[in-house]
């Protein structure tokens, strides 16, 4: 609403086509975080593309004068965007998104590209600490459940961007190529009784295995943990996939299963583990016998940081720096670009901000150095060369191997690196 309220008083006093820069940017990191993860990036291009408004829309709109109505029935984005690329690492005031063009054509954009980045962006950095946690082991998206029909897709992928290796969200796989994976919920077990109406856990691995194949997954706690093993093996075999343990203390009932799998003869079967995980409670299991996680509710609500705190804030105005002295939320002025510097080992040491219309500064040869802005749009169309969903994974993994070793760390009252600026 303020949005279109700004756009129909810009358009009356003549302000609209004045040349703005707004930029997207953190103040702090949440929950004690030593870096974020950029996520969102391509949606955020898709959406400003495409970024309409119908007759329909705007007929609810009643406060709208006609001068208004008629720019936003002819409106398209005609500005440029440089940012950081999908899967880079940011610090407070790096300079994340930067959207050049009128006062009216970038000031509608604040909340589509905020609530983009930020969601995205907040579900991949808290996947990331927990990719880093299980140092190697895979870990499966499985939180569709905990949060809403069309945030579930966009986490899913924002998870897959961090490392996560499958989802069990189909439409994630149907849009955006994310692999799939799953097994079965206690319900299945639960339906399965004999005659009697006695539970039949046997019947249900039975009927399992013959549609899914040796190589699929039990889940084994639904009764008695110790008793559902023997029927898994019993019934699968000694070639049977795997486990799935989703409740109790799961780092002593890895221990008890991995003993009892290997005492019936089933060394390869692997052990997954499930039941609210977050990037603490993997950490605290990697001393365990755990072979794959399954983590939903903590990364799709961004393990309980929902939001990456990421703002839109007016940066430039026609070529002068403008800048925010509110107490608790300045703004540094002036449109930017960056890049980090990094030791000759790759270790990253710090991030360098200034105007995106100059040439790089010297900081004096000893330091090696990695452009992070990039073109996103140019005159209102995305660039030709925007890297793929699995190029920016790629990029992320070795991102966060530039990190400083304390700056991974789950737990710190600093970020891992600072952004400095420079003529700004």
């Amino acid at each position: 609403m303020y949005e279109l309220t700004m756009l129909q008083a810009a358009l009356a006093d003549g302000t609209a086509d004045r040349r703005c820069a707004f930029e997207v940017f953190t103040r702090r990191l949440p929950n004690e975080r030593r870096y974020g993860v950029v996520a969102g990036t391509a949606r955020v291009i898709d959406a400003v593309k495409n970024f309409r408004f119908t007759a329909e829309q705007l007929d609810g709109l009643p406060f709208l004068d006609g001068r208004t109505r008629t720019y936003l029935e002819n409106y398209r984005f005609s500005g440029q965007i440089d940012g950081y690329r999908e899967g880079e690492l940011y610090f407070p005031n790096s300079p994340i998104l930067t959207v050049r063009g009128t006062f009216a054509e970038c000031v509608v954009l604040e909340t589509v590209i905020l609530s983009i980045l930020n969601f995205d962006s907040a579900v991949a950095s808290a996947a990331a600490r927990m990719v880093t946690a299980a140092e190697g082991r895979p870990i499966i998206e499985m939180g569709s459940r905990r949060t809403h029909e069309d945030a579930a897709v966009s986490a899913a992928r924002a998870a897959y961007l961090a490392g996560f290796v499958s989802t069990s969200n189909l439409e994630a796989a149907a849009r955006y190529g994310v692999p799939v994976g799953g097994t079965s919920a206690h319900a299945w077990t639960l339906l399965h009784t004999d005659a009697d109406g006695r539970p039949d856990e046997k019947a249900a691995f039975k009927a399992q295995i013959e549609s899914q194949g040796v190589g699929t997954t039990l889940l084994v706690d639904t009764y008695d943990i110790r008793q559902g093993v023997a029927n898994a093996v019993e019934v699968a075999g000694t070639g049977l996939g795997g486990v799935r343990i989703d409740s109790g203390d799961l780092g002593v009932l890895a221990r008890q299963v991995r003993d009892q799998l290997d005492a019936l003869g089933a060394y390869d079967t692997k052990i997954c583990v499930s039941s609210d995980l977050d990037e603490f409670a993997i950490a605290s299991l990697r001393s365990e016998p755990v072979d794959t996680y399954g983590a939903g509710t903590s990364v799709v609500t961004g393990s309980g940081a929902p939001t990456a705190g990421l703002v839109y804030k007016l940066v430039e105005v026609d070529g002068t720096h403008v800048h925010k002295r509110s107490r608790g939320k300045a703004s540094h002025g002036g449109a930017k670009q960056a890049l980090r510097a990094c030791r000759s080992t790759g270790t990253a040491v710090e991030e360098v901000a200034w105007s995106i219309d100059e040439d790089a500064p010297d900081l004096g040869g000893v330091l090696n150095t990695v452009q992070l802005t990039v073109p996103l749009i140019r005159d209102g169309e995305p660039v030709d060369d925007l890297a793929s969903l699995d190029e920016s994974r790629d990029h992320l993994a070795a991102q966060l191997v530039s990190l400083p070793w304390e700056g991974l760390a789950l737990s710190r009252d600093e970020p891992a690196l600072s952004v400095r600026f420079i003529g700004l």
